[in-house]
């Protein structure tokens, strides 16, 4: 996955949160439950990407020689 591609998508999902927090009128309560979900969409996403995670679940660490 290529670094600007990441970046990138950041910098959007970032854009995207920023808005519907500050133009959309919701509980805070219901805007931190979003807020958490898409940090934690992101996480997996990114671990994903790196090869981390496997697509059956595994934790898949690099080996230190």
């Amino acid at each position: 996955m290529p670094l600007v591609s990441v970046v990138l998508t950041l910098i959007v999902v970032g854009v995207l949160l920023w808005l519907i927090n500050t133009y959309i009128p919701m509980a805070a309560s219901i805007k931190q439950i979003l807020n958490i979900v898409v940090v934690v969409a992101v996480v997996i996403w990114l671990l994903y990407g790196f090869g981390v995670l496997g697509h059956s679940g595994e934790i898949r660490l690099p080996e230190v020689r």
